[in-house]
């Protein structure tokens, strides 16, 4: 493709008061206040001692943050782009990027906590009224994860050198929540210091995003699942008070070892992976391995009684492709393996379980598609201020996922990003007539009845 006429016959100005680049967040905010976002934060969200009149009309500068993170801002800066042609026609209650990022700094824990609250009941309010956990009432999957976030500068509050070497980071702790037939949402968030333990507060939330699912509409059978950092006594007692199954990755430890090095080799069962999985030591792609159980493995022994627990330790193994098969002459002699054993109480099938296990990785896609749009930077040098920002990310994600799951079976499954780009990234030019104002867009947009059904559904009558 290329440019059709001659550079001195083409010219560009910016003067044309009735168009609008992001026409999707009509849809999507009328999604947002019909699930009662507005409302919720003038309940819950009271930043009181705030200086300057930071804390007033809360509902107005969260929703403008949220539409920000929704047309793809990462930046305070970039929320600006709210403020142009006839947006202020189309949307009332926009605030500058200087007034939002004045609010947000003025945050503090306990405001943080009020804003997860808000996180908690929107995300209820948009399983309610769209598509947005299919499957929720039969079985659901929580998957727990961490990830670190690379910040620069030496005055970011709690920007530490953690786990990389030379690089300073802040630690996110997230769960999501999915479903055999969806793509998960965020169920819940933590801000931490780039230095914190994986597993530190992890017990809190894995029961908060427990409970969270149930207010979402998983009254079905819940499993947790997660990786070896959180394995521990404290991770499992909080899903058996909260009546729900777990799946943890276990690592290698003597009690491990000693338990697989007990299972007979006719125990082995074969699993081939219709689509090859990636090796979590090497990253090497496998399709094939072995499956055995032992049904009945005792866990934190050595803690005091009361956090033992007896669950079943299903292993995997898979041939230890590291190693040469031949060494000059001589074939090899025997097969090395290298095992990988999760904890469970999941009452299905032995292979079922496996695979319903590694299925966990779902949640590095929404951890990668977090780094891809909001969380490309985190904004400000103020912890609770970034902690602020974590969460109206968490609530601007689910927010599209609601919006991708009315729109069409595609969208339901996409990345944010793809939404961002079918759904919301729409030019229009607004005209007014007779009190009613008319959004023209594209013509032949690719995606216009995915657009169209998204739009007639959130303007209809409420069902």
């Amino acid at each position: 493709m290329q440019v059709s006429h001659t550079p001195a016959a083409v010219s560009a100005v910016f003067d044309d008061p009735n168009l609008i680049a992001h026409a999707g967040l009509v849809p999507v905010m009328r999604l947002a206040g019909r699930c009662g976002l507005p409302r919720l934060v003038t309940e819950k969200v009271r930043l009181t001692g705030a200086k300057n009149g930071a804390g007033a009309a809360a509902d107005a500068k969260v929703t403008s943050i949220v539409a920000g993170m929704a047309a793809g801002a990462d930046s305070i800066d970039d929320l600006g782009a709210l403020r142009h042609g006839a947006m202020p026609t189309v949307f009332r209650g926009i605030r500058a990027p200087s007034t939002l990022g004045t609010f947000l700094r003025s945050f503090t824990h306990g405001h943080a906590l009020q804003l997860h609250a808000v996180h908690r009941r929107f995300l209820a309010e948009l399983a309610a009224h769209t598509p947005l956990l299919p499957g929720s009432d039969e079985k659901a999957f929580i998957d727990v994860d961490s990830t670190h976030k690379r910040v620069y500068g030496r005055a970011k509050q709690g920007a530490e050198y953690g786990r990389f070497k030379g690089i300073r980071t802040l630690h996110p702790l997230l769960a999501t929540i999915c479903t055999p037939a969806s793509r998960p949402v965020i169920a819940t968030v933590r801000m931490r210091r780039g230095k914190a333990a994986d597993s530190r507060g992890a017990p809190k939330l894995v029961s908060e995003a427990l409970a969270t699912a149930v207010e979402a509409g998983c009254t079905g059978m819940r499993i947790l699942r997660a990786d070896s950092q959180f394995y521990n006594a404290g991770v499992i007692a909080a899903c058996r008070r909260a009546g729900a199954h777990f799946s943890v990755t276990t690592g290698m430890n003597p009690s491990i070892k000693r338990a697989i090095h007990s299972i007979p080799d006719t125990a082995w069962q074969q699993i081939t992976y219709p689509t090859a999985v990636p090796d979590p030591e090497t990253g090497d792609l496998i399709s094939d391995a072995e499956v055995a159980e032992i049904p009945v493995y005792a866990a934190f022994v050595s803690r005091r009684k009361a956090s033992r627990v007896t669950a079943r330790l299903i292993v995997r193994r898979v041939r230890d492709l590291a190693k040469p098969a031949t060494v000059g002459e001589q074939g090899e002699l025997f097969p090395v393996w290298r095992y990988h054993p999760f904890f469970t109480d999941n009452p299905a099938r032995t292979l079922q379980a496996e695979q319903e296990h590694r299925h966990h990785a779902v949640v590095e896609q929404v951890i990668a598609d977090s780094k891809a749009s909001a969380l490309a930077h985190l904004p400000s040098g103020h912890f609770h201020a970034n902690s602020a920002w974590l969460t109206l990310w968490a609530m601007t994600c689910n927010l599209l996922r609601a919006a991708g799951a009315l729109a069409s079976a595609f969208h339901a499954k996409a990345t944010t990003a793809t939404l961002r780009t079918h759904l919301v990234q729409v030019p229009a030019r607004i005209a007014r007539s007779a009190r009613r104002i008319t959004l023209h867009l594209p013509h032949n947009w690719p995606w216009q009845h995915a657009w169209t059904h998204l739009f007639d559904t959130v303007h209809g009558p409420p069902g």
